[in-house]
């Protein structure tokens, strides 16, 4: 069955748009604690990032699942990984957060977390949505939830993500920039970089529910390159707004993304003998992560683009890391979900063992030349189906004899034709991706 609330990443929109208003807010929470209640007692942990409509739809998630007799614990704001931590620790049947992640405070959305701090199944996520096409009721008085907030949330996470790294790990000697895109880690990232001894200057940590991706953070990566320079800094660390997606930036200023940030930590597990399997990265992975990880002999394989789907393929091959470039990173060998604060850590941890910094330690990934052209095409049939699109793509990815490749993909949004073509010779790949265009907009006509 199609959904028809739940996207990729949970509900996502334009605050007062529906379904982004307290109206659908209310009535969903009831269906979340409707069906979560359905595995008997019902505990939720809410948290939300900084915007400023969390706070309303904060409060009608609340009556909602409270209604439907589900008890509900407040984090208050809070890291998006750090609720699928702590939905763990107090056993709780689900976590919700209230973020739209990187984009501005005029959007906002709601995931879901199991209790196993995992990404709800389908057929769980299916059930809300009949339910939400269902009259809302009010269990009996005496059933109805009750409502606790817990005041040692961020102390439980920092200590949490401390926990990833060795016992005695010390970044003295390290200085950081930290940009928190004045979003949900503005309070716990600079203390968990400060406990484990590094110099810290923070950047974007003053929410005022209006300034969440503001011009700073992993979208906006100038303001951090340059603070970076101007501190004489050893690297940058750049968040989202719900702390799910981390970049950097080396000591040049030079941005490192989340291919680097993964062919990295990746490196460091083969080399200390604990990877177990090999790494998951998307189909906009860089050809050059997947030729560098196979010249240390390292499995690389492609997921859809979205953590979902990463996620999706770790699970199935039990394997422990994977990514995006857009710097969603998951380390299963510490937690269920991408984390920021994490991934991060375990950046830091690579460069102290190689006791190099992350310009030199990111030179073993040599990015390769890509290439994107976007075709408009009027609707219909898919030109990508066109029999003679298929043959001079296959002619083109076999020419590049496995040291290239070509993707086209229809938008998920508009009606384009994405004509992406990587390879080691940039000559070569811009020819290759201007034939392919040309076929396609031929077809297309």
């Amino acid at each position: 069955m199609s959904k028809k609330y739940f996207g990729t990443d949970g509900i996502r929109g334009r605050v007062g748009e529906y379904p982004i208003t307290p109206d659908f807010m209310l009535k969903l929470g009831w269906a979340a604690g409707m069906a979560f209640r359905k595995m008997g007692a019902c505990k939720v942990l809410v948290g939300k990032d900084t915007r400023i409509s969390g706070y309303m739809f904060e409060s009608a998630l609340e009556a909602g699942l409270t209604s439907a007799g589900a008890d509900v614990m407040l984090l208050g704001p809070m890291p998006t990984p750090a609720i699928a931590y702590l939905s763990r620790t107090f056993q709780a049947e689900a976590g919700i957060v209230i973020s739209a992640s990187h984009n501005p405070h005029d959007d906002n959305g709601i995931k879901f977390f199991s209790g196993k701090g995992t990404k709800l199944p389908d057929e769980l996520e299916l059930m809300i949505e009949e339910l939400l096409d269902t009259p809302m009721t009010v269990v009996e008085s005496s059933k109805i939830g009750k409502v606790s907030r817990i005041n040692d949330a961020s102390g439980r996470y920092i200590e949490f993500c401390k926990s990833s790294v060795p016992t005695g790990t010390s970044f003295s000697g390290m200085k950081i920039v930290i940009d928190c895109a004045h979003g949900a880690t503005y309070k716990v990232a600079p203390s968990v970089f400060r406990e484990l001894g590094a110099e810290v200057v923070v950047l974007s940590a003053q929410p005022n529910g209006l300034n969440i991706n503001d011009n700073c953070g992993s979208t906006h990566m100038g303001p951090l390159q340059a603070a970076v320079l101007a501190e004489h800094a050893d690297l940058g660390i750049a968040f989202d707004g719900d702390g799910d997606r981390v970049l950097m930036v080396d000591h040049t200023g030079a941005i490192v993304d989340g291919d680097d940030l993964l062919f990295i930590i990746a490196r460091d597990l083969h080399e200390r003998g604990k990877l177990q399997g090999g790494v998951v990265g998307t189909l906009m992975s860089n050809l050059g992560l997947e030729l560098a990880l196979a010249d240390l002999s390292i499995p690389f394989i492609r997921a859809n683009v979205g953590d979902r789907y990463v996620i999706a393929e770790l699970l199935e091959r039990n394997w422990l890391v994977g990514g995006e470039n857009s710097g969603h990173v998951v380390c299963f060998n510490h937690t269920t979900t991408g984390d920021a604060i994490i991934a991060a850590l375990q950046v830091l941890m690579a460069l102290k063992s190689r006791n190099e910094g992350l310009a030199q330690t990111r030179q073993a990934l040599r990015k390769c030349p890509q290439v994107l052209i976007n075709v408009r095409f009027g609707g219909g049939e898919s030109p990508l189906e066109h029999p003679a699109v298929k043959e001079a793509s296959a002619r083109v990815t076999q020419a590049m004899a496995g040291r290239g490749r070509v993707l086209l993909r229809k938008s998920g949004t508009e009606p384009l034709v994405r004509v992406m073509v990587e390879g080691e010779d940039e000559t070569q790949v811009r020819g290759y991706a201007e034939e392919l265009a040309k076929l396609v907009t031929e077809v297309s006509a």
